[in-house]
């Protein structure tokens, strides 16, 4: 199983926080849905402030491309990053239409 560690920031918005925690105790079943088909095991994000920690475990079969492909084909996928991006904002330095950025791992206890 492969590991991956992502950032992203939200508006800092008190308001805008909260609410963006209250769609995530209730993500849409078609987004789990979603999330499972493209062979991701585990997903969980975390939040300290305005700021986002993802991390993703996947299985062998799972790639980055493959899961771009199908999220693009799902409108319901599609309806869900859009209502996102109302809390979201893009950390500085990141390209046009990146959301999520992979951060690399500098350290891990053995």
């Amino acid at each position: 199983m492969k590991k991956y560690c992502f950032a992203l920031d939200l508006k800092n918005d008190s308001h805008l926080i909260d609410e963006y925690k209250t769609f995530h105790q209730n993500v849409w079943p078609e987004i789990i849905e979603s999330i499972k088909k493209s062979g991701i095991i585990n997903l969980e994000i975390y939040n300290v402030q305005n700021r986002l920690l993802m991390i993703m475990e996947v299985d062998e079969n799972f790639s980055f491309a493959k899961k771009s492909k199908l999220d693009a084909i799902n409108p319901k996928v599609q309806e869900w990053e859009t209502l996102m991006w109302k809390f979201q904002q893009a950390l500085p330095d990141t390209q046009p239409g990146e959301k999520w950025l992979l951060m690399d791992k500098i350290f891990e206890l053995k």
